[in-house]
């Protein structure tokens, strides 16, 4: 019996069925017409979408397995990039072993984005691509689900309550341990949710859930036999700086921010077709943790994301301008006397210009979520400014 079968990425003899019902369904060939041809959709909607249909058609015509779906992706993938990155850079690839699979744990700024951007550098590196742990709440439509499945996501189940919650993360936990003990590499984030803040830091309850499968050994050895590698990723401009800005806003001086229907679409899309400038992912070292705390373990995975975090201009330019404006929002830090600030004169003239277009209610909270990587890793007496911060967040959720 495929005890996964309802959370697992579909297999190589699933994958021409599952196409085909893909090329048949209207929803699906609407929503990529409107993607890809927003214009002459809204004039000739029918003709766009016998159009898309058609190309897809001739695109997939010969993907029968995972692998060659993943070329195809690799391709959408490498025009993606030209159109959105100034510069794609990595770190850290030598770290990997080729024999053994890893578990990757990484921060999280865009939905779709942050793992594509990991395996895009496996893929071009030679390695196998990961296996990525997607929520439930971004399926909302069952093509979008198929989508995901077919690009080896599987699926985390974050609606269920009591119970059902505790089979599923059990469940979970299995299938995640089952791909590393079969040689396949997980991606997962560090949290639920993006860091809207710019604060990088692991959940405990990850933890404690991927040691559930394990149990009988204990925390530390189910964890080590995951062979964790934290990634840290960054964007010198975040696509969905403003809207991240906003929901801060709204939760710190409205009390709430409601999400509709369209919230978690639009910033999947806002982050795939947004301009990002340079994008470096950096890989860190397995972590070998010793001891069966949860907290220490992620101590360890936060204290590589934070330093392998690769500090970009508009990180320095966000912390300056929040000093000159609202001093109080800054921390003490204490930047090393030998460090080396990045400058970049176009960088600066596009990130005022951002600044400038931004609603002047949330400019503060845009600036924060663009300093508080400098401020993480530089923090005076290196306290971590944002431990209470980040108790009563996991608390409240």
């Amino acid at each position: 019996m495929d005890q996964f079968k309802d959370i697992r990425p579909y297999h190589d003899d699933e994958v021409r069925p599952v196409i085909d019902g893909l090329l048949a369904n209207p929803e699906f060939i609407r929503s990529i017409a409107g993607f890809s041809f927003p214009k002459a959709y809204r004039l000739l909607p029918a003709l766009v979408c016998w159009l898309a249909r058609r190309k897809l058609t001739a695109q997939l015509e010969h993907v029968n397995t995972v692998k060659s779906m993943q070329g195809v992706i690799a391709l959408y993938m490498d025009q993606m990039i030209e159109k959105t990155a100034s510069n794609l850079t990595h770190s850290g690839l030598e770290n990997l072993s080729r024999d053994k699979p890893c578990l990757f744990i990484s921060n999280h700024r865009d939905i779709a984005m942050d793992p594509a951007f990991v395996n895009y550098m496996l893929f071009h590196a030679g390695f196998d691509t990961v296996d990525i742990a997607i929520g439930d709440n971004l399926l909302k439509r069952p093509f979008v689900t198929d989508l995901m499945r077919l690009n080896k996501s599987f699926i985390v189940r974050r609606s269920l309550k009591g119970r059902e919650l505790l089979k599923s993360s059990k469940q979970l936990s299995e299938y995640i341990h089952h791909c590393i003990d079969n040689n396949r590499s997980v991606w997962i984030a560090q949290r639920e949710g993006r860091a809207k803040d710019g604060v990088d830091r692991t959940d405990t309850a990850l933890l404690k859930m991927l040691s559930m499968a394990k149990r009988e050994l204990g925390l530390q050895q189910s964890l080590n036999s995951l062979h964790i590698v934290p990634v840290a990723i960054s964007y010198e401009f975040d696509p969905c700086d403003t809207l991240k800005a906003d929901e801060l806003y709204q939760k710190a001086e409205l009390g709430s921010y409601q999400k509709d229907e369209q919230s978690d679409i639009h910033s999947i899309v806002t982050g795939m077709i947004g301009f990002k400038g340079h994008v470096h992912v950096s890989f860190g070292v397995p972590v070998q943790l010793t001891s069966d705390a949860a907290e220490d373990a992620a101590a360890q995975i936060d204290q590589q994301i934070i330093h392998n975090y690769l500090l970009q201009p508009t990180n320095f330019l966000a912390l300056e301008k929040l000093r000159e404006s609202d001093p109080g929002r800054v921390p003490p830090i204490a930047l090393p006397p030998d460090l080396v600030v990045p400058v970049n004169g176009e960088s600066a003239e596009k990130f005022a210009a951002r600044l400038d277009a931004a609603d002047p209610k949330i400019r503060s909270y845009l600036l924060q979520m663009y300093a508080n990587p400098v401020i993480s890793r530089y923090a005076a007496g290196n306290a971590d400014p944002f431990a209470g911060q980040m108790m009563a967040e996991t608390t409240a959720e």
